[in-house]
């Protein structure tokens, strides 16, 4: 057992389970808030990227553009070191907000082209069905497009998740404490890469295998498919 301990000294993550299960559940907060905004944006996203108003979808179309060709590790820099202080808060922003913001951002963009597929997806005839009986553009939308858009793309919309729960890894590059942030407590205090990393590699690999099974049950119930 002594060319375990060399290679993975358990005993040591035992002591330190408390904060991977604390950085488990800040990973968990982190992510939660930053799809709560990845999805709203995404949607409101793609809704103008569909318009025929060049002063709605060309700003929608250049702000996809400069998120899916920049690195996330450089978004998150640049909105925490450089952007002014917002009026509204009279304050820069903490290392936690700047972290979920450059999160939701940068899933936000690839979230809206799932669901721009998603709503081009719908029959056109339900569409015109809906006018034909009164309905307001918002009432169609509301009511008939995007139910039926977020159905056809919920597996690959799970995917992108699981995408954006690994890439929450990058916000401890700014200060913030979470799963990552563990496995450096580990290491800094031990010099333990092993016991820090792979613990947290684990961590990942098993947030990743549920929801990759998520994404299986989305897809057997609705028939889409999944890319995760």
């Amino acid at each position: 057992m002594d060319w375990i301990l060399d290679f993975y000294n358990y005993r040591v993550v035992a002591q330190y389970l408390p904060e991977f299960a604390r950085g488990l559940g800040w990973t968990a907060w982190i992510s939660l808030i930053a799809l709560i905004i990845s999805l709203s944006l995404g949607t409101l996203v793609a809704l103008m990227r569909m318009s025929a108003n060049p002063f709605l979808w060309r700003p929608a179309a250049a702000y996809v553009q400069a998120i899916r060709s920049t690195p996330l590790l450089i978004q998150i820099y640049v909105i925490y070191f450089t952007i002014p202080a917002l009026p509204l808060l009279g304050r820069r922003l903490d290392e936690l907000e700047g972290g979920i913001l450059a999160l939701g951002l940068n899933a936000g963009a690839y979230m809206s082209e799932i669901i721009r597929a998603g709503i081009e997806s719908v029959p056109r005839g339900q569409v015109e069905g809906a006018q034909s009986v009164g309905m307001t553009y918002v009432q169609r939308m509301r009511y008939v497009v995007l139910p039926q858009a977020f159905s056809s793309v919920a597996p690959t919309l799970l995917g992108q998740t699981s995408v954006l729960i690994k890439d929450s890894s990058l916000v401890s590059f700014i200060g913030v404490f979470e799963l990552f942030g563990a496995g450096l407590l580990v290491y800094n205090e031990r010099l333990m890469p092993n016991e820090g990393y792979l613990t947290v590699a684990t961590c990942y690999l098993l947030i990743y295998a549920f929801m990759l099974w998520v994404t299986g049950v989305a897809q057997r119930r609705l028939g889409g498919t999944a890319t995760a």
